[in-house]
C-alpha cells in the first residue's frame, strides 16, 4: 500500500503534441510514470534570457512516486528538445488508496530474473 507521501503529480511542458506524445509512451514504457496525461496546447508567458517570450507548448501532467523521481527526470532531460525543460513535481496530499497503489505497482521496476 502506498502513502499519499509516496506519490507525485510531475508538471512538464513540451512543443508540440507529437513530442509529448513519444516522450509519454516513453515514460509509461520504462516505468517511470504510472500514467501521462498529454493536455490540449497553451499559449506559455515567460522570461528567458532577459527576453519576454511565448509559445505554443503541450503540457503534461505524469504520476509517479518519489522512488521513481530521479529516473523519471534522467529520462525527461534525454528527450526533451529544451535546453531548460519545466520539470515540477508537487507531492499528492490526498487522493485514492487504490489509485495510489496503482501508480506504486505500475512504476515499480521490474526485478531482472522476473522478466
Amino acid at each position: 500500500m502506498t502513502s499519499t507521501a509516496d506519490a507525485l503529480l510531475v508538471l512538464t511542458t513540451l512543443p508540440d503534441a507529437a513530442s509529448a506524445r513519444a516522450l509519454a509512451t516513453t515514460l509509461v514504457a520504462e516505468r517511470l510514470a504510472a500514467c501521462v496525461n498529454v493536455l490540449t496546447p497553451c499559449e506559455s508567458v515567460y522570461r528567458w534570457r532577459d527576453e519576454v517570450e511565448n509559445a505554443t507548448e503541450t503540457p503534461l501532467l505524469i504520476k509517479t512516486t518519489r522512488s521513481r523521481y530521479a529516473a523519471l527526470e534522467a529520462a525527461v532531460q534525454a528527450a526533451h528538445p529544451y535546453e531548460l525543460p519545466e520539470l515540477i513535481a508537487v507531492p499528492v496530499a490526498c487522493g485514492l488508496a487504490g489509485y495510489l497503489d496503482w501508480v506504486a505497482d505500475s512504476t515499480a521496476p521490474i526485478a531482472p530474473d522476473a522478466k
